[in-house]
């Protein structure tokens, strides 16, 4: 256990620099007196930890001290495999790199742990290309010319060109300040600024892309998960439909599956689930009910049940006269 510490402690310090005993003790969740102790143990056997003392005072390593640190435990090196197996590859063009990383992963875990560790995150999938309806998830592609460049541009702050194809619109060449990256259901998204105004970009959308060496107009700390949730509000709150709809318990997921966002869920009294969910527009909300034939019915807007039943009496009368 201390050992794990140990390791923890010289991974904040070389990540985030000089830190006072407080902070280290308030992340190790330990006291101030085990810091300082933990802060002896490795002076003594070598790790070049240096105190400032002062108001701003704190403790740090030499500058440029590396060392290999393979103090994985055990649940730590699975969870990393287990990461590393998924579909989680694909995701920003990193699929080599975390090849590479993975297998530098097993190579630092001592012998003993090493094929305990292997088998362990064998007996783990996640995400697996179908589902036990034998659908295949929908992968959009991105070259890796055109993630090598955004993703640079993420990482080094840098303005970023993008060839953008939005929808209904001809391609055109835009210059964002990116801000991050997020994957969402295999879906891949650019978060960035474009003359301030936020915007938000599909990344198999992007044709082509170059990283500019003008700096972006971005803030040093960011909060992506917040940001990705105020856009998403925003998104849901323009133009969308929102529609309450009874379905079978057995198509509640294939039902979700084609919606935006579920904004409620109550059972109705013949075990049916009543559900209010978010569709893009009425067009949307249509195709996807269609799909559940019987097992599902829109209670409202009556604009839609409208639509529903015109649909099925013009089927209907197509097949009519081969009665």
């Amino acid at each position: 256990m201390r050992a794990d510490r140990l390791v923890s402690l010289v991974l904040l310090l070389r990540q985030r620099g000089q830190l006072t005993a407080d902070t280290l003790a308030r992340e190790l969740e330990v006291s101030t007196r085990t810091v300082l102790r933990d802060i002896e143990a490795l002076s003594a056997a070598g790790v070049p930890v240096y105190a400032e003392r002062g108001r701003h005072g704190g403790f740090a390593l030499l500058p440029g001290f590396r060392t290999e640190l393979t103090g994985l435990n055990h649940d730590e090196a699975v969870a990393l495999l287990t990461a590393g197996s998924g579909r989680g590859e694909q995701a920003f063009g990193l699929g080599s790199a975390l090849a590479s990383a993975m297998l530098k992963v097993v190579d630092a875990l001592p012998e003993s742990h090493r094929a305990t560790a292997s088998d362990a995150a064998q007996r783990f999938l996640v995400e697996p290309e179908t589902d036990l309806l034998s659908r295949r998830p929908v992968t959009e592609e991105v070259p890796d010319t055109t993630m090598i460049e955004i993703r640079r541009a993420v990482l080094a702050g840098h303005k970023l060109r993008i060839h953008y194809t939005a929808t209904d619109q001809a391609p055109q060449w835009r210059t964002v300040d990116p801000i991050g990256l997020v994957t969402v259901r295999d879906r891949g998204y650019l978060l960035a600024t474009r003359a301030g105004a936020d915007r938000t970009y599909r990344l198999s959308r992007v044709l082509a892309a170059e990283e500019l060496p003008q700096p972006a107009q971005r803030p040093n700390r960011v909060d992506l998960d917040r940001i990705w949730q105020e856009r998403c509000a925003r998104f849901l709150s323009d133009g969308h439909i929102t529609v309450l709809v009874r379905v079978n318990p057995a198509r509640r997921d294939d039902l979700l599956s084609t919606a935006i966002t579920l904004r409620a869920a109550e059972p109705d009294t013949d075990g049916w689930l009543r559900l209010e969910v978010t569709f893009q527009d009425a067009r949307h909300a249509e195709w996807a009910l269609w799909q559940l034939s019987t097992d599902a019915e829109a209670l409202a807007p009556a604009s839609l049940r409208t639509a529903l039943r015109n649909r099925a009496a013009a089927i209907a009368a197509r097949y009519e006269d081969s009665l």
